[in-house]
């Protein structure tokens, strides 16, 4: 299963992305997965920025984190709309295909930046 890293309070209204790495499993589940998930995603505001597989070239890497098969960017118009898709319960099983489907699942979200102003006085 995978770990969900939204606290239940966070309500801010900022667009926000889910970085989404993980392998595929041997099995049909993800696939499943992946002929549903598009309508739940949209129904929530949530749409697909990027889908990418790992290829048969990665980069040398440092930072003790194999690199993972596939990678699925999100973008949600909030984390609130990001949680209403978690907690969905038309879509109740929905999740567990997704979690059936894959291996060595990370995620993580972020807040949509327009510029990197608030990073001023922290990159020297």
């Amino acid at each position: 299963m995978v770990a969900n890293p939204l606290p239940r309070s966070y309500g801010q209204r900022m667009a926000v992305y889910a970085l989404n790495l993980f392998d595929l499993a041997d099995n049909d589940d993800y696939l499943a997965y992946s002929r549903r998930s598009p309508q739940a995603v949209a129904r929530h505001g949530g749409h697909v920025v990027a889908l990418g597989n790992g290829g048969a070239e990665t980069p040398e890497h440092d930072g003790g984190v194999p690199p993972r098969d596939m990678v699925v960017l999100v973008e949600w118009p909030s984390h609130d709309a990001l949680r209403a898709f978690l907690d969905d319960p038309d879509t109740a099983d929905l999740h567990p295909l997704r979690e059936g489907g894959t291996l060595n699942y990370l995620w993580w979200t972020f807040d949509k930046l327009e510029d990197l102003r608030h990073l001023k006085g922290r990159l020297r």
